[in-house]
């Protein structure tokens, strides 16, 4: 159950600045990995894709229990004086900042194999599988305890979004130019030197940075009462009944094919424009498309267009539209990366729009978990979301990585045989086309909380907790 404190400050802007702020915070590492550590691994440290691949899939399965682990921890722990998701920003922003680092050694490009790869394993699940997880629950979790109100939440997922494109543009803008250069016959290649040392080390101290606004200016005036000893459920219920929601189920089916196919853009998009259009730059570029697109364009309409005709309604239409531009690009074979870049723009479009409602979705499903059981578990259902949206992260690197050995993509080549360009084309165009529309179908036909059901759902709320005051 969950009560309004009326004692703090209203909600407002500074709430939505700082919750801004907690996914800049967030994606300075995501973001960075999502995108640029299959480069690291395989043109740097010389990790074939196949066993990176292998190494994200096996990440998460240890996902599946740290994620849910640290959902009811979150859910079961007396909250702290700064509230019950906020005190995690503040403790965990060091750690994983500190373990984002470590992941990019330049260093160690000249030691034995076998050491990379451990090294590789035990880095990665440091960050990903433990201190990531420690704050990226509470983080999202947070949303349901700034406020109640369904519009507000939706404005709150916008600004979230908005963290994630401005951490996006920074890292997808500026990474190129410093990691890459061109060598004297016109091949674009890493820049020799510790170079991704450097720009990781630079991105986990502005992570820090940001996880504290994120803290300094948020406020938790909804508090969420511990379920009676009478309604506690034990873990394996609890998981059991979370598993049984067709919202959530839906919202989890959606989420991995968005993050697959999103994410194999953000890595393909490393081998795509430096090899296939010869044009590392591009890169830059398509992240700045991306930002207008999604700063101009898609937040100032996300909420006006999602209460007037629904979430869902909105998302299933927008991902459509992606899926019908990337299978076009594919079939077109385009080679002029303007017209690449005009077409992927009009594309983003839809991708954009759900990316920045999606963190709404999730509390309506929370809602409806309370409607249905009586139960308001925030952080045990956001970390069974947020394992899902790490099994998307993995399928992209996964796919991505294998599908690099399957076209014969060579490691520490500097130049790649047509055949391998062309593959990289159809990995980056085709696939995550085929991702987006399975996206489309299964919000339209499984996941159930339209713009009807999502209002009888805050209705049904606000009498049941009314009443109880």
């Amino acid at each position: 159950m969950e009560t309004e404190n009326k004692n703090v400050r209203p909600f407002g802007l500074r709430d939505k600045i700082g919750y801004m702020f907690g996914d800049f915070g967030n994606d300075f590492t995501f973001i960075f990995a999502s995108s640029f550590l299959m480069v690291f691994y395989t043109k740097v440290l010389g990790i074939s894709g196949g066993m990176v691949g292998t190494l994200f899939l096996v990440a998460r399965f240890v996902d599946a229990f740290t994620d849910v682990t640290m959902g009811r921890i979150v859910d079961s722990f007396k909250p702290g004086k700064d509230g019950r998701f906020r005190c995690w920003i503040r403790r965990m922003c060091a750690p994983v900042a500190i373990a984002s680092f470590l992941m990019y050694q330049t260093g160690l490009a000249g030691a034995p194999m076998w050491l990379k790869i451990v090294y590789m394993y035990v880095t990665y699940l440091l960050w990903g599988s433990i201190f990531y997880t420690s704050i990226n629950i509470p983080y999202g979790s947070m949303a349901s305890a700034i406020t109640a109100d369904p519009n507000e939440r939706t404005a709150l997922s916008t600004a979230r979004s908005i963290g994630a494109t401005l951490a996006g543009l920074v890292i997808g803008v500026l990474t190129p130019l410093f990691i890459y250069t061109t060598d004297a016959d016109g091949y674009q290649i890493i820049r020799p030197g510790g170079v991704f040392t450097i720009v990781a080390g630079i991105f986990s101290v502005l992570a820090i940075l940001c996880y504290l606004v994120c803290y300094a200016l948020t406020t938790e005036r909804v508090k969420v009462q511990k379920n009676t000893a009478e309604e506690k459920r034990n873990f394996i219920s609890t998981f059991g009944g979370i598993l049984k929601s067709r919202a959530l189920l839906g919202i989890i089916c959606a989420a991995i094919f968005l993050m697959l196919s999103q994410l194999l853009i953000n890595s393909m998009n490393n081998f795509l424009y430096p090899e296939y259009f010869r044009n590392a730059a591009g890169i830059s570029v398509y992240t700045t498309v991306n930002t207008i697109i999604m700063l101009a364009v898609v937040a100032p309409l996300s909420v006006p267009i999602s209460k007037r005709v629904g979430k869902k309604e909105a998302s299933t239409v927008g991902m459509l539209l992606s899926a019908a531009v990337l299978l076009v690009l594919y079939f077109l074979r385009v080679d002029n990366i303007w017209l690449f870049m005009a077409l992927s723009g009009v594309g983003l479009l839809g991708m954009n729009f759900f990316n920045t409602v999606i963190w709404a979705n999730i509390t309506d499903v929370i809602d409806d978990e309370e409607v249905k059981n009586g139960q308001r578990e925030d952080g045990t259902v956001y970390a069974v979301y947020s394992f899902a949206r790490k099994v998307g992260q993995a399928l992209a690197g996964g796919v991505g990585g294998w599908a690099l050995d399957i076209i014969g993509y060579q490691s520490g080549v500097r130049v790649q045989t047509d055949a391998v360009i062309q593959g990289i084309y159809t990995t980056a165009t085709l696939v995550p086309g085929i991702g987006f529309l399975l996206v489309a179908l299964v919000l339209w036909f499984v996941y159930p909380l339209n713009k009807k059901r999502v209002e009888q759902n805050v209705a049904c709320l606000r009498e049941r907790h009314h009443g109880k005051d």
